[in-house]
């Protein structure tokens, strides 16, 4: 007997036989069926599945458009609040500012000290109750022990009594929180 020659062709056409034969059904029958069976299986044609595609797209692309418009709508409501959130708090000061603007008038006008000095305690007292309104406490410092998390030391000084050593001497700068949250540290000389 003869040997084949082996040519890449013939290779090529003995792979395709073999897998052929691997995808035959029990029955005997290929596992590839034409087109047109499984069109009839399916009951869609291609022209169906490009319109289905096709609509799956324009779904796609207006989702995507709403999606994008939400996500810019949202943007320039942050901006506009961002812009106008501080407008509440400033119109309460401006009844302060109005005070401070008599006062400042009666200042000028008047010689009677007692009545201007009167005249701001009731604007402080006022100012102070609008600020707590607003959930701004003033941090307590004046004689208790240094916290790091309320205080910012500025320096230290001999302490006048044994008290006071590691505690709060005096207060530089009043510090203040919002809703528990330090917004200001209290500026504070601390004793040795």
């Amino acid at each position: 007997m003869r040997k084949k020659k082996e040519t890449p062709d013939s290779v090529e056409k003995e792979s395709v036989n073999e897998k052929k034969e691997e995808c035959t059904t029990p029955s005997g029958e290929t596992s590839e069926q034409p087109q047109d069976e499984n069109e009839k299986k399916s009951g869609l044609t291609e022209e169906d599945f490009m319109k289905i595609l096709a609509e799956s797209q324009d779904r796609y692309l207006r989702l995507s458009a709403e999606f994008d418009n939400y996500r810019k709508r949202t943007l320039r409501e942050k901006m506009e609040l961002s812009k106008t959130a501080g407008e509440e708090i400033l119109a309460g000061f401006l009844p302060l500012m109005d005070d401070f603007d008599r006062a400042q008038k009666a200042m000028h006008e008047s010689a009677d000290v007692n009545a201007i000095l009167e005249g701001i305690d009731l604007i402080h007292k006022k100012m102070s109750e609008f600020l707590s309104r607003k959930g701004v406490k003033e941090i307590p410092a004046m004689g208790e022990s240094f916290n790091t998390d309320l205080h910012e030391a500025v320096t230290t000084i001999p302490a006048p009594d044994k008290s006071l050593k590691g505690k709060v001497a005096d207060v530089i700068q009043k510090g203040y929180t919002l809703h528990e949250k330090v917004i200001r540290f209290a500026k504070v000389v601390i004793g040795e």
